[in-house]
């Protein structure tokens, strides 16, 4: 929903009393932060300041106190906007290699933890499913091949330090290509690597929605570098509840 408030006039500008204030449309999500902020100042008793833990140097936190997430993602990543995602960052000097976090609609599946989707392993077949869905061609002669990698259940903490329930998925997919779509025979139409990719995936639970961190390199990259910088992204990477009790209507 949008809403639309009168701007009201600053004490600078009485030479302008007289012209009709101009409206400010407030999108869903600055309202809802904003009713949010307000009210839990209001009715919320004062809560010992959590501590601060600081990045590693290269990172900045990213904190969704909408949607309830956090982590720390690398300072020069550029934000995509209008990705489809809850958010987008790719990393400027490398075409292949981003993140993003994908979250559940409140409407679906309510979650627990990320044993609802069964095993690690079934998890990740699940996932891999759903990647080779998303990179399905319509192209004549493309061929995927794709392998899961790892999969592991681990116990992490949450913001308040308590145990939290993680899945690390982890997986490869190569793509085969042909420049000769039309050609008669499978000699006329040789297959060459066209890209060959990692991606990983974190899932955690919270408000009883699914929380996926994906992450996505070429498998040519130093694997010592991208495993460096992944591995600070899903050990920070903690999903939270976020109170709507005190909200006239839902912020998802």
């Amino acid at each position: 929903p949008i809403v639309t408030c009168a701007a009201a006039g600053s004490s600078s500008s009485r030479s302008d009393e007289s012209q009709p204030s101009q409206p400010v449309v407030l999108g869903r999500r600055a309202l809802g932060a904003g009713v949010a902020l307000v009210t839990s100042t209001l009715l919320t008793p004062a809560q010992p300041a959590s501590a601060f833990t600081r990045p590693p140097p290269g990172f900045r936190p990213f904190n969704d106190t909408i949607d309830g997430y956090k982590l720390f993602r690398p300072e020069d990543w550029i934000e995509v906007k209008g990705s489809g995602n809850d958010v987008f960052f790719r990393n400027p000097s490398s075409v292949e290699e981003n993140m993003f976090v994908s979250i559940s609609s409140p409407s679906s599946t309510k979650f627990v933890n990320p044993r609802d989707l069964g095993t690690p392993d079934e998890a990740a077949k699940k996932i891999l499913a759903q990647y080779l869905n998303e990179f399905m061609s319509s192209r004549i002669g493309v061929r995927r091949e794709s392998t899961i990698v790892s999969a592991s259940e681990r116990t992490g903490t949450d913001i308040d330090g308590e145990p939290m329930i993680f899945y690390d998925v982890e997986l490869r997919i190569s793509s085969y290509a042909t420049k000769n779509q039309y050609g008669l025979t499978e000699a006329d139409r040789p297959q060459s690597l066209e890209w060959d990719r990692v991606l990983s995936s974190t899932l955690g639970v919270a408000n009883q929605r699914l929380y996926e961190l994906r992450f996505q390199t070429s498998a040519d990259e130093d694997e010592a570098d991208w495993r460096a910088r992944y591995g600070v992204m899903k050990d920070s990477f903690k999903p939270f509840d976020v109170d709507q009790s005190n909200l006239s209507f839902p912020l998802f």
